[in-house]
């Protein structure tokens, strides 16, 4: 695999650039906006009041501390979702850049992954001001909440390369992953105990990446534990396997990439 060494050295070449292209897609997505990056904190903070309210009269669920549980999924899964979807379009949306210069295709993607993971980190201090409002303590296991995030990264970003070199040859991609993530926030337990569902369906979240990151997330945050070895096991292969899988095969349709956009 000596293009993995090759895509290394070229993005670290070509850093400046991606750092740009992050700061473009920050400044078109809060383009006009009066509030700007406070949305970042705003947004999670909203949705977690609606669903909180809807879920605790309507759809009973015996959760402790729903909220903080509710915005530990929702913005990993909302982080994942974001990222994706853009990283989709990554390709398509610089043809003409692509056509008039040498430059690297996979970090048209890789940018739009990192562009979403800057602006979800602004989503934190949300989860922070939850915690003090709910009076969860803050634990020694808190830090460790850069290891499922990492992992997240590196399954979105293996999940972005595959999308944005399939959405050159196919376009009914993009219509086809709305319907995809649709289901798969469904599968993932956001808003839900997974011991709720029935035993088939168990079998099926176990199998969903989302699921181990975001119980990793839940269990140095909401639990103030550490994960037991098949949490992190899990974790650790599926990120692997998804940033894999990408750059595989993202290498092989990126040759002619040209010929289609």
């Amino acid at each position: 695999m000596t293009f993995i060494t090759t895509w290394a050295k070229q993005g670290k070449k070509y850093r400046p650039l991606i750092s740009e292209l992050i700061k473009r897609d920050l400044k078109v997505k809060y383009r006009r906006s009066f509030l700007g990056y406070l949305w970042s904190l705003l947004n999670p903070l909203l949705m977690m009041t609606i669903m909180t309210l809807v879920f605790s009269t309507v759809f009973r669920f015996d959760i402790q501390n729903f909220p903080l549980y509710l915005i530990c999924g929702q913005t990993l899964y909302s982080f994942f979702n974001e990222s994706t979807n853009i990283a989709m379009y990554s390709i398509t949306s610089n043809a003409p850049l692509i056509k008039k210069v040498y430059i690297p295709k996979f970090i048209f993607p890789i940018s739009r992954v990192l562009s979403c993971f800057v602006t979800t980190s602004f989503s934190f201090l949300a989860i922070i001001i939850v915690m003090i409002f709910t009076k969860t303590p803050i634990t020694i296991y808190f830090p460790l909440i850069i290891f499922p995030l990492l992992f997240l990264l590196l399954f979105a970003s293996g999940i972005g390369m595959i999308l944005s070199a399939l959405a050159v040859y196919f376009q009914d991609i993009t219509h086809l992953y709305s319907v995809l993530t649709l289901a798969w926030m469904y599968l993932t337990p956001i808003f839900y105990p997974v011991e709720a569902v029935p035993e088939f369906v168990k079998n099926i979240i176990y199998c969903n990446p989302l699921y181990h990151y975001i119980e990793m997330f839940r269990c140095f945050v909401l639990n103030g534990c550490m994960p037991d070895a098949q949490l992190w096991l899990w974790s650790v292969l599926s990120s692997s396997i998804s940033l894999v899988l990408g750059v595989l095969i993202f290498n092989k349709l990126q040759k002619n990439f040209i010929l289609h956009i």
